[in-house]
């Protein structure tokens, strides 16, 4: 570290007070050539320091303006020229101006000067800078035989994490280092380990063509959703190939090391900055605990397993109803944690002998209840299925929750229950309803945990839009102006962990999801991460909303006032209060009507449980078809 400290020199001292004296040389030296050339004294020594000193100031300011010192001269280029061109002859306007105006007369001589100093002060500029380019090109060039097979590669972020990245890289071999690129200005032009800084990341494209690199590596873990918005566009005008580090979440969470790469992923642009857990009372909560977890092979569920095993419970009980989904859950976790002791079920949380026999022979401490069917477009002509596993599988295990003592009992839920407009938004807000009543009436502690949409996650849009652009398009949309929140599969899950062990019971939850993102944006992203054009390789056409789906969602009802909980995170909605026995009156008449497939008494109870629901006028037709095209 200390060697790469005592590297970072900054040449832009240099460079200035380079410029400065050639523009000191180039006022004498047309001064001379003007006194030659007319025979008549043209400095006045009286007055020769004021008159370099308006000349110095003048002149510098306007190089500075033109924007010359943002650049290197080891990619001096044409554009480096033309900048001082202009600012030699603007700056030659504004001298002669002021000491006009100093002297009170222009003399001829100062006239001649306007043809003399611009021409010397652009020899004496440019041609000290094209030499150097010309001498570090020749030195690139000369150990192409030394290198010849090595990938050519520029890393962004000089950095910690650049600084490893690039040490790893050298290690493994394979692999030339040519040089990083870094937003602070402080490193312009240092050396991290022998590697120089070379210019800004804004210059990717055009310093990525001049030194022939064939790999930029991004090397910013710590880079939220806009800057890495921003990194990528850049990579991609540069037609370079581009990887990134894990994220810091990454390397906090598993085994990874610094010097894996990965494709770019709409996480790194939608996640945001690494959420700040306490680990220390998550582990407290959860360490020595026998934990159940259903729908343990879904997304969150599967998550939800992987973040619990490294917390060293006593044991971990998985549940699902999907034989694959279990298989390769249970082969994961007996492959990366060998000493957890780890049950695998597979049953029907719908099933009372089921949850009877799993809960009292396991008796778990605390119960994460993942399983539910969540797609809503399947639901929306499903309502029985829905009632059956959001509603009565959410019943049946959480009375045996209760009956066993099960000490904490996490219903993780979803923003479409709050103004549900969808079967699947309501069963779930009958299921919290249920839950926030069951917790006032146990000792058992009951607590909901509320979020929005999850990338990659299992049915999402995100591997719908990634199979559309792997097959040619189009990306169907809904509409143009849909909007979701988004979060990460491993940000859910973790929040969901830190307000397991906040709760008293009976708490709705809400998640931060941050700002929503619309659709349309999303589709456009994955295809660009795919290496196309949205609109010109893959159009991107409009379908309409569908029957239950609304423009956007919500995270608090307006009758649920929320607060600030210890976590930036995480926020507390007030639950409205329902009749406890009006509430098991329509319960046991949905377990009926779940029994004889009677949909209609079904939709009946929805309605009066859910009486948002009615108010929605996409649950029950969908919407016509906006566009059929659109060109980006």
């Amino acid at each position: 570290m200390k060697q790469m400290l005592q590297s970072v020199r900054h040449p832009r001292a240099a460079v200035f007070a380079h410029d400065v004296l050639m523009v000191v040389a180039a006022w004498l030296a047309s001064s001379w050539l003007v006194e030659r050339i007319s025979g008549t004294p043209f400095l006045h020594h009286s007055s020769l320091t004021t008159e370099l000193m308006v000349v110095v100031i003048l002149q510098t300011t306007v190089l500075w303006a033109t924007g010359l010192y943002r650049g290197l001269w080891r990619f001096a280029s044409f554009q480096d020229m033309w900048n001082i061109a202009r600012a030699a002859a603007f700056g030659t306007v504004l001298i002669v101006s002021c000491l006009a105006i100093l002297r009170g007369s222009v003399l001829r001589e100062w006239l001649q000067s306007l043809v003399f100093y611009p021409v010397l002060l652009f020899v004496l500029l440019a041609f000290p800078r094209m030499c150097y380019r010309f001498w570090k090109d020749s030195r690139v060039m000369m150990p192409q035989r030394e290198t010849k097979g090595l990938k050519r590669v520029l890393i962004l972020g000089a950095g910690h994490s650049g600084a490893l990245l690039e040490r790893e890289l050298r290690h493994q071999g394979g692999y030339d280092i040519i040089g990083f690129l870094d937003d602070d200005p402080r490193l312009r032009g240092a050396h991290v380990h022998g590697v120089p800084v070379l210019d800004s990341i804004d210059r990717l494209p055009q310093v990525g063509k001049d030194v022939q690199a064939e790999l930029v590596i991004i090397a910013m873990p710590s880079a939220n959703n806009q800057q890495m918005q921003r990194i990528v566009e850049i990579c991609e005008r540069s037609d370079i190939k581009f990887r990134t580090l894990p994220t810091l979440q990454d390397l906090g969470n598993r085994a990874t090391r610094i010097g894996v790469l990965k494709r770019v992923a709409i996480d790194d642009l939608l996640g945001r900055e690494p959420v700040s857990l306490n680990w220390e009372s998550i582990r407290e909560g959860l360490a020595g605990k026998r934990v159940m977890i259903t729908g343990g092979g879904g997304s969150i569920g599967s998550e939800l397993c992987r973040q619990i095993a490294r917390l060293n419970p006593i044991e971990l009980i998985v549940i699902d109803n999907s034989e694959y989904s279990l298989y390769r859950i249970d082969h994961e976790l007996r492959s990366e944690f060998q000493d957890l002791i780890f049950y695998s079920v597979l049953g029907d949380i719908c099933d009372p002998a089921t949850v009877e026999k799993v809960v009292g022979e396991y008796k778990p401490d605390m119960i994460f209840h993942a399983a539910a069917y969540k797609h809503l477009p399947i639901l929306q002509t499903q309502v029985r299925e829905a009632f059956r596993n959001n509603v009565v599988g959410t019943m049946r295990l959480s009375e045996v929750a209760e009956r066993h003592g099960v000490g904490t009992f996490v219903l993780i839920s979803t923003d479409k229950a709050v103004n549900p407009a969808n079967i699947m938004g309501a069963t779930k807000r009958v299921a919290e309803m249920y839950c926030q009543n069951m917790n006032a009436r146990s000792n058992t502690r009951f607590i909901t945990v509320r979020f929005g949409n999850v990338l990659n996650s299992n049915g999402s849009v995100v591997p719908l839009f990634q199979e559309q652009i792997e097959k040619g398009g189009p990306v169907t949309v809904t509409h143009p102006e849909i909007s979701r929140y988004f979060m990460t599969i491993a940000e859910a899950s973790q929040l969901i962990m830190q307000a397991a062990v906040l709760g008293a019971g009976g708490e709705i939850y809400v998640l931060d999801m941050g700002e929503p993102v619309k659709i349309t944006y999303l589709a456009e992203q994955l295809i660009r991460l795919a290496g196309k054009e949205p609109g010109r390789d893959i159009q991107i056409i409009y379908t309409g909303l569908r029957p239950g789906e609304k423009l956007y969602e919500e995270l608090f009802h307006e009758l649920e006032p929320y607060d600030m909980t210890t976590h930036e995170k995480i926020f507390l909605a007030h639950p409205r209060q329902a009749d406890w026995d009006e509430l098991r009156s329509e319960l046991r008449s949905i377990e009926l009507a779940v029994r004889r497939y009677d949909t209609r008494t079904l939709q009946r109870i929805m309605l009066k449980l859910v009486p948002e629901l009615a108010k929605s006028s996409d649950n029950t037709e969908a919407s016509e078809v906006v566009s059929i095209s659109r060109s980006v």
